[in-house]
């Protein structure tokens, strides 16, 4: 399909502003796109939910317009029993009655204009409020998590690439398989049940007093508390990351540029650390993305076996109580940071690789 000339001349000119500033700042407005279609991502994926919560059977909606009708006092029956009516003049008042796209737009003015993410249906205890504690809790574990799966995976698979054909390789590429294949969920099962048995460990994720009571000691007692979770976490994803680097190594010192940099008796040390390294950052920075991603994911679970209280926890309550503004807003806060961690995988991936900003890739 072909444009007119005069057309594509006005779309020309409408992008030379942009075409301009790209060639003088390649990385600030490779960052801008990035970040404008995080937003757009996140614009679509909210509108997505709501269609699908217009497509949902009428017992959760039912259930939070009766909740909303205790709440009032127009509504509220001393036997608890509405007709038809009521209900139907419940929800045109709560905005229930109008279509998806309108009931977002609403959600989104209450959200950015008046500040307010709603109340949840049972204690009516704000959301943003439940919201901010579990996702600081959240972020803490998988960030710490990460940080140790990074630094270990990376020392691992650079050691066991330059041990590659050797018994010590075999037998790391075996246990990295046996990790990397066993099911998660079940690893954390029986470290709860190696803590209960031992007493080594405690079986909860989270101290039984509040950082205000005495911060020195709670810092110490969370430690303690998340070590087993963290062994958990650290054991289902070293399996895969590891291997990935150790590949990765494998055929960067594979490549021509290797064989010459040797050639001119450079020593092993640097060849691995100053050569071949920097180009095992790029892989990994793309799978970064996913591995923080699978980190949340996989929180839920952990965060329900030890009893963490974190975002997973809460989203998983919120499900089982159908209150629809906890679920919502725990969706797009997991989708934001999902979506935050591929936009700073992206942006590193540029600071690391000039062609990437400069789109020569």
């Amino acid at each position: 399909m072909t444009f007119p000339p005069k057309l594509r001349r006005v779309v020309a000119k409408l992008l030379s502003p942009y075409s301009r500033l790209r060639a003088r700042y390649p990385l600030f407005t490779f960052i801008l796109g990035r970040i404008g279609s995080m937003v757009s991502m996140l614009f679509v994926l909210g509108l997505a939910v709501f269609f699908l919560m217009s497509l949902t059977p009428g017992d959760i909606v039912d259930n939070y317009v009766r909740s909303q009708m205790l709440m009032s006092q127009d509504f509220r029956q001393a036997d608890n029993i509405y007709t038809e009516e009521a209900i139907a003049a419940m929800r045109a008042r709560l905005g229930l009655d109008r279509p998806f796209y309108v009931q977002y737009g609403r959600w989104l003015h209450q959200v950015f204009v008046q500040r307010d993410l709603g109340r949840t249906m049972l204690s009516r205890a704000p959301v943003l409020f439940l919201i901010r504690d579990r996702m600081i809790n959240s972020l803490i574990l998988n960030l710490i998590s990460l940080f140790f799966l990074t630094v270990i995976s990376f020392a691992l698979g650079i050691y066991f690439s330059s041990k590659v054909g050797t018994r010590v390789d075999v037998v790391a590429t075996f246990v990295a398989l046996f990790l990397h294949a066993f099911p998660g969920i079940l690893l954390l099962i029986l470290l709860q049940l190696f803590a209960s048995a031992t007493g080594l460990f405690p079986i909860t994720a989270y101290p039984p007093f509040p950082f205000q009571e005495d911060p020195v000691r709670f810092g110490f007692s969370y430690l303690y508390h998340i070590l087993l979770p963290l062994i958990g976490a650290f054991l289902s994803g070293i399996g895969g990351t590891m291997r990935m680097i150790r590949a990765t190594m494998l055929d960067q010192l594979g490549q021509p540029y290797i064989t010459s940099i040797r050639s001119r008796g450079v020593s092993e040390r640097r060849v691995y650390f100053a050569h071949a390294f920097r180009n095992t950052l790029n892989p990994y920075i793309t799978s970064s993305a996913n591995l923080f991603a699978g980190l949340f994911s996989g929180s839920l679970i952990l965060e329900i076996i030890f009893s963490y209280p974190g975002i997973g926890r809460l989203m998983y309550e919120a499900v089982r109580q159908e209150d629809i503004n906890l679920v919502l807003t725990n969706i797009m806060f997991i989708s934001f940071l999902v979506l935050f961690g591929m936009i700073t995988a992206d942006i590193l991936l540029a600071l690391v690789d000039p062609r990437i900003r400069y789109g020569k890739t």
